[in-house]
């Protein structure tokens, strides 16, 4: 098969990493791929949010599967245009993709069919949020309604913060049009985890689960990022609290897409807050997460590939994962200043020593390469260096053993990734 993956993460590069290794495929792309990915594909320059160069790109080189890494090209249609022009796809459709697209549609889909979530208003008057808010009280949880790369959320612990995110999504109007609507909810206690499913509208097939470290300081504190690190499988995510999610919320989700007459196909990221009655959403996502989506691959035996395909064709009935018992975790390193300014094109000059490792592999997530060939830093996440261990310990210091022979003087990571399974199985 001729596959074309989109996108430029290390979401993506853990894809094509998985993908190339697929007796299935014959020739692989990326668009527009990084320096990483290059080493398992071939790179087109073309923009992940360009539909048109996609579609364009995808017919005249007789592309046989896309896989659709990012939210924003999901959430604008590319699944539906590619689908459209005949060409087999992985990813949902805009309709269902406004499970991520729509803070406000995901928390309605919850309230109407009974799927446990924190109770919410929709809000598109400042005026009336604020009132709510001081009605409720904190801590409260302020959300833009549209994609706003990460950045929507704000988890309040004053009134006068939530006022305060209010004004700066509708007034200030910080997240564009993806602030013109808010949801406010109450705050939930208790733990985050990821959950994963392959869907293909009708049936789901649990993934494993994971968890990630969103603040870029260690004991998860500071402003959060798109992710410093992730483990799976996650501890919290014991044999009864994964069935009841698949019984109270992933089958539920699915069966309710259905009924809105929009079936979801494609990877379903259900966040979650383990509560002490039981786990709730936080939100969905319509993608892989990302770091969790380099540690979850790590620990697949099977080939994926016919996962993602058998989501696309309606046939997961069909399909079966194996998966290793290790544990895969990985960490970070983000360029020096990150989530804030930081420099770009700062020289990585040697991973050689750090992918010799056993069990390791570096996932590249912002990289490029200078007029010379030199490979350099291009983001603020740049490199993912992601180990299996025969429990989370085990993987946390083979990843940090790698991490510390990394030779890049602008990178930083957070010291403590995993600490949180580490706790519970000590």
């Amino acid at each position: 098969m001729r596959i074309l993956v989109v996108g430029s993460g290390g979401r993506e590069h853990a894809l094509c990493w998985s993908i190339a290794s697929s007796p299935l495929c014959s020739a692989l792309y990326c668009a527009p791929g990084n320096a990483g990915i290059a080493q398992d594909a071939t790179c087109v320059p073309i923009g992940a949010e360009d539909i048109a160069g996609i579609v364009k790109f995808a017919r005249e080189e007789a592309m046989d599967f896309v896989v659709v890494g990012p939210e924003a090209p999901l959430v604008a249609g590319m699944a539906d245009r590619l689908r459209d022009a005949g060409i087999k796809t992985f990813g949902p459709s805009a309709a269902a993709a406004r499970l991520e697209g729509s803070k406000g549609f995901s928390k309605d889909i919850c309230r109407n069919y009974g799927i446990p979530t924190a109770d919410y208003e929709r809000f598109t008057d400042a005026d009336a949020a604020k009132a709510y808010i001081q009605e409720k009280g904190a801590p409260i949880v302020v959300k833009a309604d549209g994609l706003a790369a990460g950045k929507g959320v704000t988890v309040a612990q004053t009134v006068e913060e939530a006022l305060a995110a209010v004004d700066a999504a509708m007034t200030d109007k910080t997240f564009g049009d993806a602030g013109a609507e808010l949801v406010v909810e109450e705050f939930m206690e208790g733990e985050e985890l990821s959950f994963f499913a392959l869907v293909d509208g009708e049936t789901a097939l649990p993934l494993a689960s994971a968890q990630d470290h969103k603040a870029v300081g260690e004991g998860d504190t500071g402003p959060n990022t798109g992710g410093m690190g992730a483990y799976s499988p996650a501890p919290v995510a014991t044999e009864a609290v994964e069935q009841s999610i698949i019984d109270t919320i992933l089958n539920p989700t699915v069966a309710a897409m259905k009924a809105e007459g929009c079936p979801f196909q494609g990877v379903l990221f259900i966040g979650l807050m383990i509560t002490a009655t039981g786990p709730k959403v936080i939100e969905y996502n319509v993608r892989f997460g990302d770091p969790e989506c380099q540690v979850m691959l790590m620990r697949v035996m099977s080939d994926f590939l016919p996962g993602l395909i058998a989501s696309a064709d309606g046939q997961l009935d069909r399909f079966h994962l194996r998966w290793y018992p290790e544990t895969a975790l990985n960490v970070v390193l983000a360029s020096k200043g990150y989530p804030g300014s930081y420099d770009k094109g700062t020289p990585i000059t040697d991973l050689s020593k750090a992918v010799a490792l056993e069990d390791v592999t570096i996932f590249h997530a912002g990289t490029g390469r200078d007029a010379e060939g030199q490979l350099t830093a291009t983001g603020g996440r740049v490199l993912n260096v992601t180990a299996l261990g025969a429990d989370t310990a085990e993987a946390q210091k083979r990843a940090y053993e790698a991490v510390d022979l990394v030779e890049w003087e602008n990178g930083f990571c957070r010291g403590d990734i995993g600490w949180r399974a580490i706790d519970r199985q000590t």
